[in-house]
């Protein structure tokens, strides 16, 4: 893993770093701590506890002041080559997919197994170019991958992964290839049913104007529109502002921001699900600004649960099941591993949960 900032890894899970020290030892053989420790933005704390993590799987050894890694017939020896290599390229390193690594990492360990992390994009290009470094490679010996399943080249990606020679199971995705629109392996959260959860939540608190906002770059955004629209439909609920939104940190979202609460005024809205943390804090601070209180005129639902209980007030958010989500599709894919080609393909779909806090209240007035 190419790493262009690396001050900036102390955000990084241990996945991440453990992948960066191990291709930096294979670059350079013999490292001390404190170069690690500087190169990576991080204390020599944390680098020695990441290096006994790897020595005791036999990868890497102490030495006066540094690490270096085992020589391969070390590793032989040891046991640390007969780790099945799981490989995993995932689109993001720093928001949502950290807590479904770790929960990966958690169970190949458990497991027995080596998990090798890759980092790539929402593009078709970045994906095939990082799978390809692994198979090239013969790195791994199964695949865990999160590809983009619409757009220019999806389809043709998910099924040139089918043909690859190792197990694959795709994470937080699901499809079909093939002339019989088979379906791929996979492990994914209902988002659709998340969404749905959280309207009714609304619903129930006395709400029937309820809003969406959710992310126009985010692969997830369909299947919340989708709960969402089946859940008002089901519910008989008032026609609602619906909006599409630039992330918060584009230039846009100051903007839609602002389109969005307008939307909010003009329907009448008194509850909104906002896709997701980081705009719905943002949307909430900007509604404070404004004069529209939080949650007495306008309750706030944010999906995904990374930052939301840090907001004030602390944000109603649905929380997928990210490090079930990791730890199922290891399991999948080992199990494949495992049993061969005769196993019966399987499509794991997990659930989101509610987490109730001060953004959300009962709707004691008549919609205005």
């Amino acid at each position: 893993m190419v790493m262009d900032n690396p001050e900036a890894t102390d955000a990084l899970l241990p996945a991440a770093r453990r992948q960066w020290l191990l291709e930096h030892l294979r670059d350079r053989g013999v490292v001390r701590i404190t170069h690690i420790a500087r190169a990576m933005g991080v204390t020599p704390v944390t680098v020695r506890r990441d290096v006994s993590d790897l020595a005791a799987e036999g990868l890497v050894e102490r030495v006066h002041g540094g690490v270096r890694l085992i020589a391969p017939e070390s590793a032989e020896s040891s046991g640390a080559d007969a780790a099945p290599v799981v490989g995993m390229v995932v689109p993001s390193l720093d928001y949502y997919w950290p807590e479904v690594i770790r929960g990966a990492q958690d169970t190949a360990h458990k497991r027995h197994a080596r998990l090798m992390l890759r980092g790539a994009s929402y593009q078709v290009d970045d994906v095939r170019h990082q799978v390809e470094w692994m198979i090239g490679s013969g790195a791994v010996d199964a695949l865990l991958v999160a590809p983009p399943t619409a757009g220019t080249g999806a389809e043709d990606l998910v099924a040139w992964l089918t043909t690859l020679p190792v197990p694959l199971v795709l994470v937080e995705r699901s499809a079909v290839t093939g002339p019989y629109r088979q379906h791929v392996e996979s492990v994914r959260t209902d988002h659709a049913a998340g969404a749905e959860l959280a309207v009714r939540h609304l619903h129930a608190q006395g709400h029937h104007v309820i809003g969406l906002a959710t992310s126009a770059s985010s692969p997830t955004s369909a299947q919340i529109r989708d709960g969402w629209h089946h859940a008002m439909t089901g519910s008989g609920l008032l026609p609602a502002p619906e909006a599409l939104v630039a992330a918060y940190y584009e230039p846009d979202w100051a903007v839609d921001v602002d389109r969005v609460l307008d939307l909010c005024v003009e329907h009448h809205a008194t509850a909104l699900l906002v896709h997701s943390d980081r705009e719905a804090v943002s949307l909430v601070q900007r509604a404070e600004e404004r004069g529209i209180r939080v949650p007495a005129d306008l309750s706030v639902v944010a999906y995904d649960d990374e930052v939301a209980r840090f907001a004030h007030p602390p944000l109603t958010a649905m929380r997928p099941p990210k490090h079930a989500v990791g730890s199922t599709a290891v399991h999948l894919v080992l199990d494949r591993l495992d049993q061969g080609p005769d196993r019966p393909v399987r499509r794991v779909i997990l659930s989101s949960e509610l987490r109730e806090r001060a953004s959300t209240g009962a709707r004691t007035a008549a919609p205005r």
